[in-house]
């Protein structure tokens, strides 16, 4: 598969030694569309050992709720996400499904670039990722900012969102203008966030961080073996709804 790109501009915050290293560097995505002609050969059939949901992403139908929030438990602690439909719907849904459905358990971030993107959304099983690979979503209208701690889904151009997602590390304000619609926000745990292993940076030939293509097609396995310190998602999972509280009736009247 061909790895994605997209060419950004870097925010003018930047110090000059991070404009150095970050230069050119693109939250990137597989490209479904590049990839159509090799599909049926690599759909993979449910076993017993396998998951039936994550095998079948047309099984992925549920509607999110207007707002929510999701709990990222990693491996240097957690932090929660709060969604809301209104500012990408399509967006909002798919990562609904998601993470009800545990797709990202075991996920790596396996691209992050201190002051720029974390990004995640590969499967730990290559089955899995070539199950998906061309499920993409059509485009949301941007309604937010990809302002610092908002979570928008990477992409490879028009209508092309799969599962892969970037938090922003920064005020990537110029990414708006790209059509990268943001749905959600860091709400509690954002320094959480900041700590995730970012030492390997970019993908060659940028940096020494992870073969997007190699995480797709070997998973967690090559993670393991060549990047061991990239931290990841233990679970993730959509908290229950506070609970609205109830008035208390007014007291009798003698």
């Amino acid at each position: 598969m061909r790895k994605q790109a997209f060419s950004i501009l870097m925010v003018a915050a930047f110090a000059l030694t991070q404009l150095g290293v970050l230069a050119g560097a693109t939250p990137q995505a597989t490209s479904a569309a590049k990839n159509t002609a090799n599909s049926t050969a690599h759909k993979a059939a449910p076993t017993q050992k396998s998951s039936p949901s994550l095998l079948n992403p047309a099984s992925f139908k549920l509607q999110a709720p207007a707002t929510f929030q999701a709990k990222f438990t990693t491996t240097k602690g957690d932090f929660v996400v709060e969604v809301t439909r209104a500012w990408a719907p399509r967006g909002a849904d798919r990562f609904y499904n998601l993470v009800k459905y545990h797709f990202f358990d075991g996920a790596s971030f396996f691209r992050v670039m201190q002051g720029f993107v974390a990004q995640f959304g590969v499967s730990p099983r290559p089955d899995v990722t070539r199950a998906w690979e061309n499920t993409t979503i059509a485009d949301d209208a941007v309604t937010q900012s990809n302002t610092r701690g908002t979570l928008t889904f990477a992409t490879a151009g028009p209508n092309t969102r799969t599962t892969q997602i970037f938090i922003n590390l920064g005020d990537n304000t110029n990414l708006d203008a790209s059509g990268f619609s943001p749905f959600g926000k860091v709400i509690s745990g954002m320094e959480v966030v900041d700590k995730l292993y970012s030492e390997y940076g970019d993908s060659p030939p940028d940096g020494r961080g992870p073969d997007q293509n190699r995480v797709q097609r070997e998973g967690k396995a090559y993670l393991d073996k060549d990047f061991p310190q990239l931290d990841s998602i233990k679970t993730a999972v959509i908290l229950p709804p506070a609970p609205v509280a109830q008035s208390r009736p007014a007291a009798a009247k003698n």
